[in-house]
């Protein structure tokens, strides 16, 4: 496979085509590429002095432990992402990084940085976008968390992967593959894995979304982005963003995705509609 249509320059592709010069980089970049099974630690949270690595291949998670042991996921990275970074940035590492598939990812040291910084500003721009994008994705899921309903931020998880699987070649508005357990999910999402298998049961009766045998098939984009309030702009800063559907990203002027999923009514004290009555959000699965 020749360097361009490695996963990583398509990433960077969505910032601006690359030159000649910038490829040789990236390519030498990509030389100290290693394999690591399935559940072994990459990054580890509190050790300092750890390489960054960029995903050429397999799936991996970030995650954070407390002191009894209880984990976090904080993020899923996919082929083209960067492992790691803030710990070559911050000497120590504040979270870890552990494979969820058998992975292959090229080693990233701070001389590396700083050689594209000092002789290649554009391809350093390029890298900072990628870097700032990613960086933008744990803000939503915060945000999803504390005011999205479990089936809108389980859709919204799930479209967003897709888009991010779109830009480097590897999925499209109709599915893509997706490794994640049902507890994988759960633990990303704040639910119990009960909850997470009826909130698919849930999307797949509503004829929204299948998750089947490390498959996800979209059966209608819009609507699903539409009912979980998903729009791609905080993903799609680079020419990329012409060729993805959008959706208004206004939650409460939507059709809401939970209305008819079994659950509790929510009202918002001291927040009407245009007609005086208190909003209603819909249920809560």
């Amino acid at each position: 496979m020749g360097i361009q249509n490695t996963v990583f320059v398509r990433k960077l592709g969505a910032f601006g085509t690359l030159t000649d010069a910038e490829l040789v980089i990236v390519s030498a970049l990509q030389t100290k590429r290693k394999r690591f099974s399935q559940g072994c630690d990459l990054v580890r949270q509190g050790q300092t002095d750890q390489p960054a690595y960029v995903l050429s291949d397999g799936w991996v998670c970030s995650y954070k432990l407390l002191a009894d042991g209880s984990r976090q996921i904080l993020h899923f990275q996919i082929p083209g992402d960067f492992l790691g970074m803030r710990s070559v940035l911050l000497k120590t590492a504040d979270y870890s990084v552990v494979p969820i598939t058998p992975i292959e990812a090229a080693e990233v040291t701070s001389g590396d940085l700083v050689t594209i910084f000092t002789e290649t500003p554009r391809l350093a721009m390029a890298l900072l976008w990628a870097v700032s994008r990613d960086g933008a994705m744990p803000v939503e899921h915060l945000f999803a968390v504390g005011r999205r309903n479990a089936a809108e931020r389980t859709a919204h998880l799930l479209l967003e992967l897709g888009v991010r699987l779109r830009l480097v070649g590897l999925g499209s508005t109709a599915g893509h593959d997706c490794p994640l357990s049902h507890y994988l999910l759960a633990d990303a999402l704040g639910l119990s894995a009960v909850h997470a298998n009826r909130v698919l049961r849930y999307l797949r009766e509503e004829g929204l979304l299948t998750v089947q045998r490390g498959r996800v098939t979209i059966h209608d984009f819009d609507a699903l982005a539409e009912r979980c309030g998903f729009s791609a702009d905080y993903l799609e800063q680079g020419r990329a963003a012409q060729a993805w559907p959008k959706s208004a990203p206004d939650r409460l002027g939507s059709r809401q995705l939970s209305t008819s999923c079994p659950g509790t009514p929510v009202e918002c004290p001291g927040r009407t509609s245009s007609g005086g009555a208190p909003l209603r959000l819909g249920r809560v699965p």
